[in-house]
């Protein structure tokens, strides 16, 4: 009878906490804050005279810009692929899964929009990381703490944010990458998620205590790798289903507007997904693709800004848009909507909520008994570089906070997050999905209030900053 009572109060808890964290995700994630990301897009783009467009050669070269050659920081390479390691995770898979289950085919349109703006708006935050950032024994480091505190004088919003930072990046996003790959592993393999959870908390660990040069290079090698070997199978998987590309083109863009009669009365939740999940998987405005780009040793902050800027569209453009294309010529997902719980769409109903399922299917649906195997396989490498980069955000947020002051403390600190990080990897992987994305999405959008705000203000620097980098290139 007391086993009873305790596992019916526990689960009593853990609802109340559920609706707890959904009622805070509401708020941080309001209409407002959609609107902010967008219009700040939009004014960044016309600042810049379309940065994203006029300057994307050079954006490709700045990959491979001449370093100062002080050897104090990495490379421009190495802080685009551990950038990239952040932003090509879980939101490319099982994060567009969720945008078109709970918003349809024309979330991926919205996607593409966050991506398009978000280049210009990564290009501001970057490029001010880089005008702020500060020598540590470790190398440079810096992010949108640095900038505002120094650039908009505000000490102690600065340290409100690199504290947003470490929890965010040390606990609700590192659980939301982790439960993803469980999640998929389980789907494919029989191995318990907790296993998982374990496995690769072992793995960052090894990888992390090795410091900011080590993840450099684990990331300059992992990234192009799986990124590239992504994109071309799921090509494959498209050109299976070419047939299906025009219908499906044809929903993207009809249901972006609320013209497909299925989703029409989900449009809200449309953009909502869209904004959302491409802010979670590109990171423009999170602030945390600032953060990297001030470890980056280069002459010209602009240079590192528009590498940046580049790594936005290949996260989005064309990982993201892989995933979606494969689900959607395949057919394998649902539409939900979410404030009813009603099926608006059951292209496979058996699939339900797996939304790691949907992409596993679509790669099935042309390899037969692959696909689980291959998205569970594709999801490790992802995860692990994705988490190994948010290692580097919280740790470079606590190295904010004491500024080489006191050495002892700050390695002390820096100790506790490793461990705290390899904790959340195992919650995450045991923990319920639909809670553990919530989570996500308090943690970025925070930052991205706090991000936002500062470049609008900060803008006109980073304007400067192109036009001086344009002249030399010239």
């Amino acid at each position: 009878m007391n086993d009873i009572i305790i596992q019916t109060n526990f689960v009593l808890l853990c609802k109340s906490m559920n609706n707890v964290v959904s009622t805070i995700n509401n708020i941080v994630w309001n209409p407002g804050l959609v609107v902010l990301l967008l219009l700040a897009g939009f004014y960044f783009s016309i600042r810049t005279r379309m940065v994203q467009v006029r300057c994307f050669g050079l954006m490709f070269r700045s990959l491979f810009g001449k370093r100062k050659g002080t050897e104090q920081g990495i490379s421009s390479f190495e802080a685009f692929c551990i950038a990239l390691s952040g932003r090509v995770g879980t939101g490319n898979i099982v994060g567009v899964a969720t945008a078109i289950a709970f918003g349809g085919p024309g979330a991926v349109f919205w996607m593409w929009v966050v991506a398009f703006l978000g280049a210009s708006t990564a290009f501001v935050e970057s490029t001010l990381s880089q005008m702020y950032k500060f020598p540590h024994s470790s190398g440079y480091r810096g992010g949108p703490f640095s900038f505002i505190e120094d650039g908009l004088k505000l000490r102690w919003l600065g340290i409100l944010f690199a504290i947003v930072t470490i929890v965010a990046c040390a606990f609700c996003l590192t659980m939301v990458q982790s439960n993803g790959v469980s999640m998929a592993i389980k789907n494919s393999f029989p191995v318990p998620t907790w296993v998982s959870g374990v496995a690769l908390a072992i793995v960052l660990g090894i990888v992390v205590i090795g410091g900011v040069k080590r993840i450099a290079r684990v990331a300059s090698i992992v990234t192009p790798f799986m990124a590239l070997g992504y994109i071309a199978l799921s090509l494959v998987v498209v050109a299976f289903h070419i047939k299906e590309v025009p219908a499906v083109l044809g929903d993207i863009f009809t249901s972006a507007f609320g013209l497909n009669p299925v989703c029409g009365g989900i449009i809200g939740s449309t953009i909502a997904m869209g904004v959302k999940r491409g802010i979670f998987s590109n990171e423009a405005g999170q602030g945390t693709g600032a953060i990297v780009s001030a470890a980056a040793d280069v002459p010209y902050p602009a240079q590192q800004g528009l590498a940046q800027s580049f790594s936005v569209y290949v996260d989005t453009l064309f990982v993201c848009t892989a995933t979606a294309l494969m689900i959607l010529t395949s057919g394998t997902y649902n539409v939900i909507d979410s404030s009813t719980g009603e099926l608006l769409l059951a292209n496979a109903p058996e699939l339900g909520n797996n939304y790691a399922g949907f992409t596993q299917s679509a790669v099935d649906s042309v390899f037969s008994g692959f696909g689980s195997q291959f998205v569970s396989v594709a999801m490790v490498f992802f995860v692990f570089s994705t988490i190994m980069a948010y290692y580097f955000y919280a740790e470079s947020s606590i190295i904010y906070l004491f500024k080489g002051k006191n050495a002892r403390r700050e390695k002390f600190m820096i100790r506790i997050l490793q461990v705290v990080m390899m904790v959340s990897v195992v919650i995450g992987a045991v923990y319920e999905a639909d809670v553990a994305w919530q989570f996500g999405d308090i943690g970025v959008g925070i930052m991205a209030w706090f991000t936002v705000i500062a470049i609008l203000i900060l803008c006109p620097k980073a304007i400067q900053a192109l036009k001086e980098f344009e002249k030399i290139k010239k």
